[in-house]
């Protein structure tokens, strides 16, 4: 199975736009975000595509975004999300709570980690865990997110640009 996973989009609906047309291109199955939203403009771009998110330390009406993603059919799974994809567990959060990572490696429970918050673009085994940062698409000058592939277990970064980088 092919995820799309984005994080840390803080509402730049074009480039958001941009980023699921190169998942969708990619093949993604399912798309995960981790967090910082940013707005109903972006759970709007993910409306109709198997999808979920969680809650980043920028999301701030998070009720509000609640209701609007479950009446889009996109699921809410608070601060920290757990899915079985493509039959290998996945955990994904915004990665704001050093405490949630120490409790997931001590648990070891999961093949896949996927956060955000740092806007960094990060793929390394932790353990038997596969942990994966797909980057950002604000506020960094590698504008990123990435595909998984859970038949392969390889990630690819994909580059995002829209038209105004390319006249910067």
């Amino acid at each position: 199975m092919k995820i799309g996973i984005l994080s840390d989009t803080h509402g730049q609906q074009e480039r958001t736009g941009v980023a699921i047309q190169l998942l969708r291109k990619g093949g993604a199955q399912y798309y995960l975000h981790c967090g910082d939203v940013g707005g109903h403009m972006i759970l709007d771009l993910l409306a109709g595509l198997p999808a979920a998110y969680v809650w980043g330390n920028c999301d701030y009406s998070r009720s509000e975004l609640d209701r609007y993603a479950t009446a889009l059919g996109i699921r809410c799974c608070g601060s920290m999300g757990r899915l079985e994809l493509g039959g290998k567990q996945v955990v994904f959060l915004h990665g704001d709570n050093p405490r949630d990572f120490a409790r997931l490696f001590m648990e070891d429970s999961c093949h896949y980690v996927c956060y955000g918050h740092t806007h960094a673009m990060e793929d390394r085994r932790e353990g038997r865990m596969h942990v994966i940062n797909p980057g950002a698409l604000y506020r960094v000058a590698r504008k990123t997110v990435a595909l998984l592939d859970t038949d392969t277990d390889k990630v690819t970064f994909l580059d995002v640009t829209i038209p105004a980088d390319r006249h910067a």
